[in-house]
């Protein structure tokens, strides 16, 4: 299928026509923000970028195996638990997992971040973030819905202008494509249907909602376009695959391009491809120590779930972790497409590659049996991999990182100043490239705001109004007081959470990961008083936080200066941290 520019009127994307119809020196006008490249030779092309992302894969539970794995405990659904340099790792059996090519394409041949994060673990918030670089309490989409603003007019008018595609845009001068699933209210009719089409993109080829894999209808440049259930030519991860390769056979050779590529998989329905629907029949979820066991000493919302698990849930989240794993195995065959492609068209070495995840899942952790949104490792922590131009094959980071930095980091590869944007996240690009003496951050913020239904689910009578996501057997995933705000650190001498419940109790958890990775047991009542004072002053500064100020020292940091006046109001009150019940 030929690809065509947004504009149909525009010349063809291969002619040397194209962007450059104004004068040379409007031209260095225009692209003025973006042509000091940091360390790219005068005269030479600014990298190309490509940005591949997952929906719902996880890191923590085998959803991105490293390179060292156990023998056989995959098909046991058993895992081996290994400690080193203080943090705990997981390892699957390589010829039993789903992303071999991908690990070998990207992560061994550039560098794989062991400690990366999502600042919401639910989709909509955790995307825009990554096209924004902010927090979500600064983009303002907190859920799923329109209400939430996922991509609704309020979206569209004030945050989209601003993300990272935009200025690539219109400020870069870089070929914008875009494939896959964009927010999961996209397409509303109440939010401007498929004729919308967000500002910086070129190419645009959009799923319209939530994921599926066959029966959806995508945004072509504005225009409807149906698919059915005809594998060879509806199956959306190789649509996005074939898709992907035309673009890079009909774009311009005279600007750099950026691509996002959003698949579907693993999210549900876990639709596999016809071939590998028998594949990894003998996998099963990972029995890990906090699997099937009560929430002890947790939040109300996960003590409520049943332990143990009934057979019918562990066979229900069995049969959903190997279709996951299903999945997968297309998205691994887009990856080996796109990169040999990028190697056939002499791209490759002009160009950096990002493999991530929009949030983590879980699969009967503290007897939870399928979903996301929750505050712990398995939903929150993602994998990142990249690769290219001057960055090391082999290589493992520790430094803490978060999908906010993903848009700087691009805005930085392009050249641009990100002194003129008001993002929150990082650039990556000191740490890519093996800068020495670095100083990182120690501390990153993850919020969610939690959904309920107004009435009682009538699949589940016993429940009260409140609740939602309720299936298999009436544990519920989900509450309005389900809303929790928490602050992840990691610095050479502590791997711990603090996390605030905003509900009648103010519940309050803690994790110290070193000693216990799989968060068991919450310290928040032994926790030195001093230290709990000091993590919660810091949790409310990083909820209010915008911009530079969101990257300022954390608690553990060296510069971290704690002033203990600022924890009282000013009637002598210790303050505590606010949520917001309406970010609109």
């Amino acid at each position: 299928m030929r690809l065509l520019p947004l504009a149909p009127g525009r010349p063809r994307w291969g002619s040397a026509r194209h962007l450059p119809s104004c004068s040379p020196a409007l031209l260095l006008l225009v692209l003025g923000g973006c042509l000091g490249v940091s360390g790219v030779a005068a005269g030479t092309r600014r990298p190309n970028v490509v940005l591949l992302l997952t929906d719902d894969q996880d890191e923590v539970l085998g959803g991105m195996p490293f390179s060292e794995y156990s023998t056989t405990n995959c098909q046991r659904g058993l895992q081996r638990e290994e400690l080193r340099q203080g943090y705990l790792r997981t390892y699957l059996e390589p010829s039993r997992t789903p992303l071999k090519k991908t690990r070998a394409l990207i992560g061994e041949m550039g560098i794989t971040f062991s400690s990366a994060y999502v600042p919401s673990a639910l989709c909509c918030p955790s995307r825009a973030s990554i096209l924004t670089g902010k927090y979500p309490h600064n983009h303002h989409v907190v859920n799923n819905t329109l209400e939430g603003n996922c991509s609704s007019k309020s979206w569209q008018k004030i945050q989209e202008p601003n993300t990272f595609p935009a200025i690539l845009r219109s400020m870069c001068g870089y070929q914008t494509f875009f494939a896959g699933k964009y927010l999961n209210e996209y397409g509303a009719p109440d939010a401007g249907g498929l004729e919308h089409v967000p500002l910086g993109w070129s190419y645009w080829y959009a799923l319209e909602k939530n994921s599926k894999y066959y029966n959806y209808t995508l945004s072509i440049n504005g225009k409807a376009r149906k698919h059915g259930e005809n594998y060879s030519v509806d199956y959306l991860t190789d649509v996005l695959a074939n898709v992907s390769l035309d673009f890079l056979n009909y774009k311009s050779n005279f600007e750099p391009f950026f691509m996002m590529i959003a698949t579907p998989a693993p999210h549900s329905p876990w639709t596999a491809a016809p071939q590998y629907q028998k594949a990894f029949q003998s996998v099963f979820a990972p029995r890990n120590k906090n699997f099937n066991i009560h929430g002890t000493n947790k939040h109300w919302l996960i003590r409520q779930a049943k332990t143990p698990m009934t057979n019918s849930s562990i066979q229900f989240l069995d049969n959903a972790f190997r279709k996951r794993w299903q999945t997968l195995l297309s998205v691994d065959d887009l990856v080996e497409k796109l990169i040999k492609r990028l190697e056939f068209t002499g791209e490759l070495n002009n160009t950096y590659i990002f493999y991530t995840s929009d949030n983590g899942y879980h699969t009967g952790q503290f007897s939870l049996p399928i979903d996301k949104r929750q505050l712990y490792e398995f939903d929150i922590k993602v994998p990142l991999l990249v690769r290219g131009p001057g960055i090391k094959p082999n290589q493992t980071s520790k430094m803490l990182v978060a999908n906010i930095d993903l848009g700087p980091t691009i805005l930085d590869i392009a050249g641009y100043d990100l002194n003129k944007t008001q993002m929150d996240g990082m650039s990556l690009l000191p740490i890519l490239r093996g800068a020495s003496n670095l100083t990182w951050r120690s501390d990153v913020l993850v919020e969610y705001q939690g959904e309920g239904r107004n009435i009682t689910d009538p699949t589940c009578p016993s429940l009260s109004p409140g609740v939602s996501q309720c299936f298999p057997d009436c544990v519920c995933e989900d509450a309005y007081n389900n809303t929790y705000a928490c602050v992840r650190t990691m610095s050479a001498l502590w791997n711990l959470q603090y996390c605030e419940f905003d509900d009648q109790e103010v519940f309050v958890e803690v994790y110290n990961l070193t000693a216990d990775p799989d968060q068991i047991t919450n310290i928040a009542k032994n926790i030195d008083p001093e230290l709990l004072g000091k993590m919660n002053y810091r949790l409310m500064m990083l909820q209010s936080c915008s911009g530079p100020t969101c990257r300022t020292p954390g608690v553990f940091d060296p510069r971290y200066r704690f002033d203990p006046r600022l924890m009282f109001s000013n009637h002598g009150s210790v303050r505590t941290r606010r949520f917001s019940k309406h970010l609109l």
